[in-house]
């Protein structure tokens, strides 16, 4: 039994080697025959399989890129906006993150407050948690891990990039 991430032996015949990748799928089959025994078909595989994946993590299409006029922090991913509130009569000013889950754009806001009364440690605050909250998605996808995003749930309260646990920035 092989015991290597993405390695399978399917068939008494070889090894397969699959990675998926933003729902794209990359394999090949490594033949006994062909390699020559089954310890030479496992190396090649390994070899195989880890440039691949140096290869698939270095692709220029790693992300959504949210649309031009929203890239107001300079930071892929994530946009500072003013929402008006036609309601309450209120601008407010928000922290935005776009990602994507199951194949679907998403977004999460962070929203820092009334512009009127919003100081410069809460926007700071509501910066840097969306900055982590981006990073945490971008080394999720990196290393082919499922992204949690309710660990940001209560982020007003919490200094989520002071935990060591999170940081990847």
């Amino acid at each position: 039994m092989v015991k290597h991430k993405q390695i399978t032996e399917p068939d008494v015949f070889g090894y397969q080697v699959r990675i998926v990748r933003r729902g794209k799928e990359t394999s090949r089959y490594f033949s006994h025959k062909l390699w020559g025994n089954k310890n030479k078909s496992l190396k090649a595989a390994i070899a195989w399989r880890d440039q691949m994946l140096v290869a698939l993590k270095g692709s220029k299409t790693r992300f959504l890129k949210p649309p031009k006029n929203k890239t107001t922090t300079g930071l892929t991913g994530v946009s500072r906006t003013i929402k008006y509130d036609h309601r309450k009569d209120k601008s407010y000013l928000c922290y935005t993150v776009f990602w994507v889950k199951d194949g679907k754009s998403r977004n999460k806001t962070f929203q820092v407050g009334n512009v009127e009364k919003v100081t410069a440690d809460d926007e700071l605050h509501a910066f840097r948690t969306a900055r982590l909250f981006r990073s945490c998605y971008e080394y999720a996808i990196d290393n082919d891990l499922e992204f949690d995003d309710s660990q940001f749930t209560g982020w007003k309260k919490r200094r989520l990039y002071d935990d060591p646990n999170l940081r990847v920035v």
